[in-house]
């Protein structure tokens, strides 16, 4: 799935959309620094916690160095397309 990190956020927040390269993006905020892939490992961290997936389960497969990420999950369930629409698309409540 594709994933816009913004890094150095005041708190960690799931959610939004970006246009980006990969297509339509989630966005992820998190506070940690884009320094040594400190913000993409809690970009994975907090993927994971939003999907309701163990972190094990989410890798990085694209753009260790860039604010456009590609992550996969490892055997999603029926529920995670869903999940990420409400995420991505902001119709979560």
């Amino acid at each position: 799935m594709a994933v816009r990190v913004k890094p150095g956020a005041s708190r960690d927040r799931v959610g939004g959309r970006f246009d980006g390269p990969h297509g339509p993006a989630l966005v992820i905020a998190v506070h940690d620094p884009a320094v040594d892939g400190r913000a993409t490992e809690a970009a994975r961290r907090a993927l994971a916690g939003a999907l309701g997936v163990r972190r094990a389960a989410v890798s990085l497969r694209a753009g260790a160095a860039s604010r456009d990420k590609l992550f996969l999950v490892d055997r999603p369930g029926p529920e995670l397309p869903e999940v990420l629409r409400r995420l991505r698309d902001g119709s979560a409540e």
